[in-house]
């Protein structure tokens, strides 16, 4: 059992016999009656998405999943291929299934693909990955404002804010979970 407040995105719950996927989670703590937590659900069998309340410290049942290694092959006709690095079997996911996430996928990547069931609920990048900046205004000699950021694009397709002296060509370090520049490489 898990209590509520203890809700993250990604997590795997079961309610009213279904197994649901946490998207989003907010405790929220109202001025006048009792905190609640609430949550954007996604089940994994039938793909709805609904929003759900709980109170808060409220305990659900925990959902077990399996993660598997998988490496990510290519992309063809909105739909992304990877492979079972022990089995070498080969899967696809749509576009719409993976999100925000087809952005920082590199060919030959290994991710983890979260299971349950043998239905494919999720996939979890690595938490930092290296990419190369395609494009981005060139830095000025002599602009060294403390915080100041510019656009870069990447060699996936995602646009990070980053400091004024990366430029195109360089290499850097980028947190998938929050989108934002950690450091050159």
């Amino acid at each position: 059992m898990i209590s509520s407040n203890d809700f993250k995105r990604g997590m795997t719950i079961e309610v009213d016999g279904a197994v649901w996927v946490i998207l989003e989670s907010m405790h929220v703590k109202p001025g006048k009656g009792q905190a609640f937590v609430r949550t954007k659900l996604r089940n994994i069998k039938t793909e709805s998405t609904v929003e759900r309340t709980f109170r808060a410290g409220e305990k659900v049942a925990k959902a077990h999943i399996d993660k598997r290694a998988m490496q990510y092959l290519y992309v063809m006709d909105d739909q992304y291929y990877f492979m079972d690095t022990d089995s070498y079997e080969q899967f696809f996911l749509s576009e719409e299934y993976l999100g925000d996430q087809v952005l920082y996928l590199k060919e030959n990547m290994v991710i983890d693909v979260m299971m349950y069931d043998g239905a494919v609920i999720g996939v979890e990048l690595p938490s930092h990955i290296n990419l190369e900046v395609v494009e981005t205004e060139p830095g000025i000699k002599g602009d060294t404002v403390s915080g100041a950021s510019k656009p870069a694009k990447l060699e996936t397709g995602a646009t990070v804010q980053v400091p004024l002296f990366v430029n195109v060509g360089d290499v850097i370090r980028v947190d998938t979970r929050t989108a934002t520049y950690i450091e050159r490489v």
